[in-house]
């Protein structure tokens, strides 16, 4: 098989970084492509600075390969939710997991090219819902009712995904360097 950009275990490390002892998980990302972290922080009106709503809710905005990388802090999914916005003249692709719920969507230039759940990609929606379905084969998602089940890792193959939909890679050491941080307080649905 000739691999055409990341695998589901190139983003291992970073799934374990936001997973607990019990194997739950709380993660809510967006890749964007050719945008500052600083950009990307005031397209989603985010002021870069300390946490100030008491509980820590906010985003990270680390410089990666190709682009920006956010990473939020708490349960709201605004880094989700705004991927149209911050795909405004580029792309961005988004995913949260938690515990009960997850999904994937990928924008450009504030077109929905697809999203999904990531239990489920058969049931995909979007003006190109197809679009990425030759690496999501390749990443082993589900892709059709004919498949039999998960045979792949959801997460890290959305992650990785995400990289291979905006050129944007994200290495365990940028994420270990400094980052640009946001409160989101002021943000639906902390607002």
């Amino acid at each position: 098989m000739v691999v055409s950009g990341p695998t589901a275990t190139a983003y291992e490390w970073l799934y374990r970084e936001w997973a607990d002892d019990t194997g739950d998980l709380w993660l809510c990302v967006c890749f964007v492509r050719d945008v500052t972290p600083g950009e990307a922080l005031r397209r989603i009106g985010v002021t870069p600075g300390p946490a100030t709503d008491g509980f820590g809710f906010g985003v990270a905005a680390y410089p990666a390969r190709g682009g920006t990388f956010l990473v939020e802090d708490g349960w709201g999914h605004v880094v989700y939710h705004q991927a149209r916005t911050l795909s405004a003249g580029t792309r961005a692709a988004a995913l949260f997991v938690t515990s009960d719920d997850s999904a994937f969507a990928y924008f450009a230039d504030g077109r929905s090219i697809t999203a999904f759940n990531l239990y489920d990609c058969r049931a995909r929606t979007g003006t190109e819902p197809d679009r990425l379905l030759p690496d999501l084969r390749e990443l082993e998602m589900e892709t059709s009712y004919e498949d039999h089940g998960w045979t792949g890792a959801p997460v890290t193959a959305a992650l990785a995904l995400a990289e291979r939909a905006t050129g944007v890679h994200m290495s365990r050491s940028r994420y270990e360097g400094t980052a640009l941080f946001g409160s989101t307080g002021h943000l639906d649905p902390y607002a």
